[in-house]
């Protein structure tokens, strides 16, 4: 059995009812609408996030959710896919997980409104059934997602990055999304406990282990999502390249800078970086705090007790630092 189908074997039941909740929430009376929003979920990935919000909150409250549960869930992956598809439109990018974009498809008027009305679906469906606290978790992820992004390109322009405003970009830009997913996990059963806060924990430090696989793949041999080097040629700072630029010296810190600034359409110097980060102990630094993030988040599921929720969440963690793409 797949990895992620044994994830989300104690949860199957939720996620199918999710799913025809999720569309009957995006929902409208104007046909376009409904056809692009059928196109949209009709090549849905992985669905990673609403998983954390089910396995969490069946973990915390022994195995009891309510209608709560699946209004986050869909709220989380409502405002979710306005991002992506914006993300799209800013990045001109004309493929999503394989599929054309909607912005491909429609263009970029169309993607944008688009957007915008996935973000208000999501806002009213917590605002109409009193979901308040589940709607700031939600606002608070959005605003650092943005935050993040932002902070990288001030950042990137400079190529000065420390190792601390790195944590602090990907903790924005990717790991306040699954904790916004955790701990509205918790707050849907047990609004007000101390799971919420845990919750959120765990699932901000599954999302920093999570970015620097990511940033690792920019390192492989094989074609694994992105082909190699990409981060380099877009200039942007991984954790294995900050770590080698710190400790570099001088001589060593001008052509890797000079490199990434001026050369990096060149593939044989892009692979000349690549060559000198792996020789100089970058990605065997960025393995071993990818581990260290790991290891703290399965260090707090171990005050819950043993459940079928509980042992999906541990593979969850596993997989997220062992998948291949």
């Amino acid at each position: 059995m797949k990895i992620v189908e044994q994830i989300k074997q104690p949860i199957a039941f939720e996620m199918d009812l999710f799913e025809q909740k999720f569309q009957l929430s995006m929902s409208s009376k104007v046909a376009l609408l409904n056809r692009i929003t059928h196109y949209i979920v009709n090549r849905k990935g992985k669905q990673m996030r609403p998983m954390f919000v089910f396995l969490v909150s069946k973990m915390v409250s022994n195995g009891e959710i309510s209608e709560r549960t699946y209004r986050g869930a869909s709220v989380i992956e409502l405002i979710h896919t306005a991002t992506l598809v914006h993300d799209d439109v800013v990045d001109d990018s004309n493929r999503r997980r394989g599929f054309f974009s909607v912005n491909a498809l429609w263009k970029n008027k169309i993607a944008v409104l688009i957007g915008d009305f996935l973000l208000s679906k999501g806002l009213l469906l917590s605002i109409d059934n009193n979901d308040f606290d589940l709607l700031k978790i939600i606002s608070i992820a959005v605003r650092e997602m943005s935050e993040g992004e932002l902070l990288q390109i001030e950042k990137a322009r400079k190529l000065d990055i420390t190792e601390d405003v790195y944590y602090e970009i990907i903790r924005q830009k990717t790991a306040t999304l699954i904790a916004a997913c955790c701990s509205l996990g918790a707050a849907s059963v047990k609004p007000d406990s101390q799971d919420v806060e845990k919750m959120r924990k765990f699932g901000e430090l599954i999302g920093m282990a999570f970015q620097i696989k990511d940033d690792l793949f920019d390192y492989g041999d094989k074609q694994i999502g992105k082909p190699t080097g990409i981060d380099i040629k877009e200039q942007k700072m991984t954790l294995p390249l900050i770590h080698v630029l710190n400790n570099a010296s001088n001589k060593d810190k001008k052509w890797l800078i000079n490199s990434i600034k001026n050369h990096n359409k060149d593939a044989k110097r892009v692979k000349e970086i690549i060559a000198f980060v792996k020789d100089n102990g970058g990605l065997l630094y960025a393995i071993t705090k990818m581990k260290f993030f790991q290891k703290e988040a399965l260090t707090i599921l171990k005050d819950y007790p043993d459940s079928d929720y509980k042992n999906s969440l541990e593979l969850m963690v596993n997989y997220v630092i062992d998948r291949k793409k």
